[in-house]
């Protein structure tokens, strides 16, 4: 596949600032208001809201059991689950707020809408082979 047939969403946009990263917070207070990990290497502010949201609707669905009200799922992420928080975007950043009521209500549909881990920017640093120069240059 070359540059130009790429997904859209991982094109970058000259005008979005750099440094984007995706902070994963353990709601359970383990890590008290510290992130359990910050993601970092999201090339468009579209990949980082797509990440934030797959990886809290998996926490929402990993807290789901059978027979769990819309409120008791919620209840049980807020106790057990984890947040995803995109900074270096500012208002046009995804939070889990404007759609964690849907995801508690409703169960997943699709696996794809959970899939975080294909959209994890960590993936292509795995797919890099042992001393690749621009490994190596920091590139």
């Amino acid at each position: 596949m070359s540059d130009d047939d790429e997904d859209p969403i991982f094109q970058p946009n000259p005008f979005l600032q750099a440094g984007l990263s995706v902070r994963i917070m353990d709601l359970s207070g383990a890590n008290g208001a510290e992130p359990v990990e910050t993601v970092t290497g999201f090339r468009t502010l579209e990949h980082a809201n797509a990440f934030a949201r797959r990886y809290v609707r998996d926490s929402v669905e990993r807290c789901r059991a059978p027979g769990l009200k819309p409120e008791e799922v919620m209840s049980t992420w807020f106790a057990f689950g984890e947040d995803a928080t995109v900074e270096g975007a500012g208002e046009h950043a995804w939070t889990s707020g404007s759609e964690l009521a849907d995801f508690a209500g409703q169960p997943v549909r699709d696996a794809e809408d959970r899939n975080w881990r294909a959209l994890d920017p960590r993936r292509d640093e795995d797919d890099a082979p042992p001393g690749d120069p621009a490994e190596e240059e920091g590139e």
